[in-house]
């Protein structure tokens, strides 16, 4: 037997250590090349961990919460069953096991972040629940006449025992008014009954109602009451441990979505949260009664970025107030067009396109400031003649910018869907750190939190970002006159080595112009 350790790989372009937070195996368990092993934390993401070996786990090197370096030997895997002296199976040759797998990347993820843990609140927006599909199947053979049983996409269908039993009683399968229906064709023939002493053909339909009669109600009632969601949201509700019956569903036809478990859940933990508890016994002494927590990961990454932006790159802040009320009625619009149907619209999809329309015609502001680009102590400054648009989210492990690559190329229904990807993986903790590297230009859209506007500082590698403040119905002078109007404040930090007073307020009017007039973007 051959044990196989695996060292601890560099998933992030250079990042020299991580904290497994979670392990998905245990001793003795067997896993397949690929299986995920465990969850680690690096200093930009939360990542999941694939096994380069097929074979049974034989130890667990390195306990949950251990932050360890790169290289560290993390598990032990034997390539075949404890015990076994026969000779090892080889692995597929489609699928051989690696001595040293090459990370870099990790495989794709392919579930759209719809299996993660829930994240804090997303500074953007998320995906609207899809439509819900049926496909069909039919009764089992030498059941008498086929039954056709319809079956929606969270996999709920009809129980076959219901649907005899109310045969049985010449009575309608009921149904409920948003799940499958079952279309029941007449019985022909009373069926053969099972009872205690065994089985009675020809027993007649009244009969067999009566003695199965609290049988169908429980059942039916259990298929009335059953809650409409979908898979891979039962996973999730499974995962939080919530129960679907206690959220309130919001989905276009009765069903639970994502957003309502993300939503039950943040108020679930407000609840929880045991304010009243928080201040401590007063008898104990105030040095006991201290927490304390350490600064790693996402959190340690974010506050050295952050300080070494605020003291090296000077800022300089301005704002604006900006009627968006066309804006609004243009999201509006949107909504309820059918190219965008099933698709998250909101304010923020308006926002993003007019920053990237008024850096075209300010390209400054999408740059990069170099020190000691020439290797004689000169700088220069990049400007980049993309996008990679970045979008601020707030999650539990920390503050996350994770960017739309050449979100210059997409339409307006292509930016809405990659907004949408975005957000999905980022309350999912599915955003990888490559998701995270190369941005040109940030929005922090802290108005999703009920905040006016701020002074934001600047995403290390850029010149500036913008701050969009909530949207507001306020008294706004139009034509002379006092009027209810959509107002938003619009606030931009820049470098100031770069992005001077004239240059930053002329892309700031050029971002308002668009909130003022979408059809600019027509131009």
């Amino acid at each position: 037997m051959t044990v196989k350790k695996f060292n601890l790989p560099d998933v992030g372009e250079g990042l020299t250590e991580a904290e497994v937070v979670a392990w998905k195996v245990k001793p003795g368990d067997t896993v397949a090349i690929n299986d995920v092993l465990c969850e680690i934390e690096t200093a930009k993401s939360l990542v999941e961990l694939p096994s380069p070996f097929a074979g049974t786990v034989t130890e667990l090197l390195v306990e949950e919460g251990i932050t360890v370096e790169v290289g560290t030997a993390i598990i032990a895997v034997s390539d075949n069953q404890p015990g076994d002296a026969g000779p090892v199976t080889q692995a597929p040759a489609s699928a051989p096991a690696a001595d040293a797998p090459l990370y870099g990347k990790l495989p794709a993820d392919t579930d759209n972040g719809e299996n993660g843990p829930a994240g804090g609140p997303l500074v953007g927006s998320g995906p609207k629940a899809d439509a819900v599909k049926r496909r069909a199947r039919k009764r089992p053979a030498g059941t008498g006449e086929a039954t056709t049983v319809a079956e929606n996409a969270e996999g709920t269908v009809q129980d076959h025992q219901a649907v005899l039993a109310a045969q049985a009683a010449q009575a309608p399968v009921p149904h409920r008014p948003t799940s499958a229906r079952a279309a029941v064709a007449p019985v022909t023939q009373a069926p053969e009954v099972t009872t205690s002493e065994g089985t009675a053909p020809g027993v007649s339909t009244a009969q067999t109602a009566a003695s199965r009669g609290a049988a169908i109600s429980g059942t039916i009632s259990g298929l009335v009451n059953k809650v409409l969601a979908k898979p891979p949201v039962r996973k999730f509700a499974r995962d939080l441990g919530i129960d679907l019956a206690d959220v309130v569903a919001t989905g276009q036809r009765g069903e639970v979505t994502r957003e309502d478990l993300v939503s039950y859940q943040a108020q679930r933990d407000a609840e929880l949260d045991q304010a009243e508890s928080f201040w401590g016994a007063s008898k104990k002494p105030q040095d006991q009664r201290i927490e304390r927590v350490p600064v790693k990961g996402v959190r340690k990454a974010t506050a050295k970025a952050m300080v070494e932006s605020a003291f090296t790159a000077p800022h300089v802040s301005i704002f604006v107030d900006v009627d968006a009320s066309r804006t609004m009625e243009f999201v509006k619009r949107l909504k309820v067009s059918r190219d965008f149907e099933g698709i998250k619209v909101s304010p923020l999809l308006i926002l993003a396109k007019a920053v990237i329309w008024a850096a075209a015609r300010n390209p400054s502001v999408n740059a990069t400031w170099v020190e000691n680009a020439d290797g004689n102590g000169g700088a220069e400054i990049q400007i980049k003649h993309f996008m990679n648009l970045g979008i601020a989210a707030a999650t539990p492990r920390g503050l996350m910018v994770p960017n739309i690559k050449d979100a210059q190329d997409l339409s307006l229904k292509e930016l809405a869907l990659a907004l949408n990807d975005l957000a999905t993986k980022a309350r999912a903790g599915k955003t990888q750190p490559a998701e995270m590297q190369g941005g040109s230009l940030t929005i922090t859209n802290i108005g999703a939190l009920g905040i006016d506007t701020g002074t934001p500082i600047i995403n290390p590698g850029e010149v500036a970002i913008i701050a969009f403040g909530t949207i507001k119905q306020k008294p706004w002078v139009l034509d002379g006159e006092v009027i209810p109007r959509w107002i938003t404040t619009l606030g931009g930090s820049f470098d100031h080595r770069v992005v001077d007073g004239d240059l930053s307020a002329r892309f700031m009017a050029d971002v308002a112009a668009i909130l003022e007039e979408p059809a600019l973007l027509l131009d």
